[in-house]
């Protein structure tokens, strides 16, 4: 099982990696072309607002609440009933989809109003997010049932078909924004109706894989078929428990809409470099723990499902706290390297570097939520990371009002971060209170290593950083030179501390339960 468990997690995150990288290569593109502009700041925030939604009808609320009971079907070895309830799930999911795709497009102006308030001082800002937020929005339809169809496949064990998909997006982008927007009257909406495309190519890029399976939908409606019931009942609390996160940014975006023009892109841009080891990592060992943490549930193998978190949250810290320390000490230069080109100036730089570090701050909590909340999900219970999420959402507006006015855009990712930090604690207590983690010991000299090996790495960052002013007057190709020597030198040192302070890799393999069978 071990050794199951991390080939899926290599395979997922490889993808992830492929796709993080096709997204860099799309936002040097994107922050070349648009910068922070009026026109950037309108296309993120129409486009945060499907993205958003696509955490309830996606790959967040909904997806945990599919894949268990698909799982359980899966389990049970039920191939019929199991092709039954996808049906099912494809005609009600769909249906519920396209209406409130009908609706967002009529309510634009109205939830741009509401979302992005500052923008209505700005006619032309405001109008332009709406039209682009009409030319996106069915962006949700597709991806949404993208998600369906990698749940079906990440619980039949096939995660690289949903781990690349994404790339998709990235490489739709790029294509707008190279060959169509420059001869576009408004580029930016070029890059709108790349959005749209890309969507409609992630879904099909879906179907072989499906029909291979003899698991391509075939809708059909029917809101009393058990399995569905049990879907959107799990579901409702879940909308709010996987989306905090997204609700926290939604906040940020209400209020940095009221700042300078700029404040929403250099939230953007460094949030995407935050999401890379997020994406890369997190995501995957989340995506993949889901099925194996459900089956174990199901079997009442309770020891199993309490090693099976304690090996994740051990990879959480062993990857999570290099990352953070290489995001805090290369913030500069990444951000120069990678989006310091065209319209994307030196401030720009400087601003996206404040809140990249603000965001480091929190990259562990992201991280430990992704697992935690796994681990209630894996068991049904929705309740539990709601209550939790409710009290991290207003956690996150008192630190955002808190720190807003003294720190700008700075301090609204800063109050994301705290915020994250606060969900986390709370759902490890919950999960230890509720007797379903229990830790395995070699946790503090663990974690000691970890600090030690990470500091070591750091000090090296911070000598091989140096002065950022001669990585903006250094040529592209040489940022890029420097930079993948210094993440790669870092990650050397890193490794081979924790091997001198007595770390072997093999010891962190996901240890059996009493009676647990591969």
């Amino acid at each position: 099982m071990s050794r199951r468990l991390v080939k899926s997690t290599l395979v997922t995150g490889g993808m992830t990696l492929l796709s993080r990288i096709s997204g860099f290569v799309r936002d040097m593109v994107l922050a070349r072309l648009i910068g922070s502009s009026l026109a950037a700041d309108a296309f993120f925030v129409a486009f945060r607002i499907p993205n958003f939604m696509r955490r309830i009808f996606g790959e967040g609320a909904f997806s945990q609440a599919f894949v268990p009971v698909l799982a359980e079907y899966r389990a049970r070895d039920e191939y019929r009933a199991m092709r039954e309830f996808v049906d099912y799930v494809a005609g009600v999911l769909g249906l519920a989809l396209v209406i409130v795709t009908v609706i967002g497009i009529v309510a634009a102006p109205l939830l741009i109003w509401v979302l992005a308030p500052g923008f209505a001082a700005d006619a032309a800002k405001f109008d332009l997010t709406v039209q682009m937020l009409r030319i996106m929005f069915p962006y949700l339809l597709f991806i949404s049932l993208v998600a369906m169809a990698a749940g079906v496949l990440n619980t039949l064990g096939r995660f690289g078909v949903p781990a690349f998909t994404p790339v998709l997006l990235n490489l739709c982008l790029i294509g707008a924004a190279v060959l169509w927007a420059p001869h576009a009257a408004q580029p930016v909406v070029a890059l709108a109706w790349g959005v749209f495309i890309a969507g409609a190519v992630q879904l099909l890029f879906q179907f072989p894989s499906l029909r291979r399976l003899r698991l391509l939908p075939r809708p059909r409606l029917g809101l009393q078929h058990a399995g569905v019931r049990r879907v959107f009942r799990l579901m409702v609390p879940a909308v709010f428990g996987v989306s905090v996160a997204q609700i926290n940014l939604l906040i940020n975006t209400i209020l940095a809409s009221f700042l300078v023009t700029g404040s929403v892109s250099w939230l953007y841009y460094s949030d995407r470099l935050m999401e890379f080891p997020l994406g890369v990592f997190g995501v995957a060992l989340a995506t993949v723990i889901l099925p194996n943490l459900s089956q174990k549930h199901q079997r009442a193998s309770h020891r199993s499902f309490s090693h099976t978190l304690d090996w994740a949250l051990r990879w959480v810290w062993l990857v999570g706290t290099p990352a953070t320390v290489g995001l805090i000490v290369l913030a500069g230069p990444m951000v120069v390297t990678l989006f310091n080109y065209g319209a994307f100036s030196v401030h720009d730089a400087a601003m996206t570097r404040l809140s990249l570090i603000a965001f480091a701050v929190g990259l562990l909590g992201f991280l430990l939520i992704k697992v935690l909340a796994t681990g209630f999900y894996a068991r049904q219970d929705m309740k539990t990371p709601v209550r939790i999420g409710v009290i991290a959402l207003f956690a996150n507006i008192g630190f955002s009002l808190a720190l807003v006015f003294g720190l700008a855009h700075t301090g609204l990712a800063l109050a994301t971060s705290l915020a994250a930090l606060v969900n986390a604690g709370l759902l490890y207590r919950g999960l230890r209170r509720a007797g379903s983690y229990t830790p395995l010991s070699g946790w503090p000299w663990l974690l000691a290593r970890i600090l030690l090996a990470c500091a070591a790495m750091g000090a090296l960052l911070w000598w091989g950083a140096g002065d950022i002013g001669a990585w903006l007057a250094a040529p592209a190709w040489e940022r890029a030179t420097r930079l993948t020597a210094w993440i790669l030198g870092g990650v050397v040192v890193y490794v081979v501390s924790m091997y001198a302070l007595g770390v072997r890799w093999r010891l962190l393999a996901l240890a059996k339960a009493d009676g647990e069978q591969d």
